[in-house]
């Protein structure tokens, strides 16, 4: 089921704006529910919030960091991949380059670029970031952590095939669109919650991305 949102006109601002906004409106300070097993991620939607509650009662935190690419070229680009099929968690579905922060890595920023890294070769002297998004829950039981991050174009990508299948690009525009945001509701339990989806020609972005994705447009685009 697709539910009309209320915002339907895109929010037009340039790639300039888009940044120095960034800048201003996020920050490196780490939230506390990123680990505390207390405080629950809200989101909005009585039915998220409750699955949420649920999950974070049923098994332990399990926080994780991903990298929000945005690459800085003439049209910006955010930078996606596609997660292998054999993966125990959210196989074959389209991600941000990151995963499980590590004991070793020094902070969620860290845990977002080694992991980029690792899965695309996408090298840290490529990478300026520019601070955290909000923590975002979801129903396997992870506490993400976003960094968003513009990158210089140029970059030569090298996919470890063990964690990602394909890497490509998305223009941030349509990306950041409202009129491209599909909300679709899903039954947890017993109770109906909304998930966004956000389809980009033979590429099926939804689930955690997609919400990741509207909480940037959140953030960045609404005054």
């Amino acid at each position: 089921m697709n539910e009309p949102m209320l915002k339907t006109e895109p929010a037009a601002i340039s790639s300039a704006e888009f940044f120095a906004r960034s800048h201003t409106r996020l920050n490196f300070d780490v939230p506390r529910g990123l680990v505390d097993p207390n405080i629950i991620p809200r989101t909005g939607d009585s039915g998220n919030d409750r699955m949420l509650e649920i999950v974070a009662h049923e098994q332990p935190v399990r926080p994780a960091a991903v990298l929000i690419p945005v690459v800085d070229r003439d049209e910006p680009t955010v930078l996606l991949t596609q997660r292998s099929e054999h993966l125990s968690n959210h196989a074959g579905q389209i991600s941000f380059p990151g995963g499980k922060i590590d004991a070793t890595d020094a902070s969620p920023l860290d845990a977002a670029l080694r992991e980029a890294d690792e899965e695309v070769g996408l090298t840290r002297d490529f990478i300026e970031p520019i601070g955290y998004l909000d923590l975002y829950g979801t129903a396997f039981g992870f506490r993400i952590l976003p960094t968003v991050a513009r990158v210089k174009p140029g970059f030569r990508l090298r996919i470890n095939e063990g964690e990602v299948v394909d890497a490509f690009e998305v223009p941030l525009s349509f990306l950041m669109n409202p009129a491209n945001h599909q909300r679709h509701m899903k039954e947890f339990r017993g109770i109906e919650r909304s998930y966004y989806a956000m389809p980009f020609a033979e590429r099926y972005i939804w689930g955690a991305t997609a919400g990741i994705l509207r909480v940037l447009y959140e953030r960045i685009y609404l005054p």
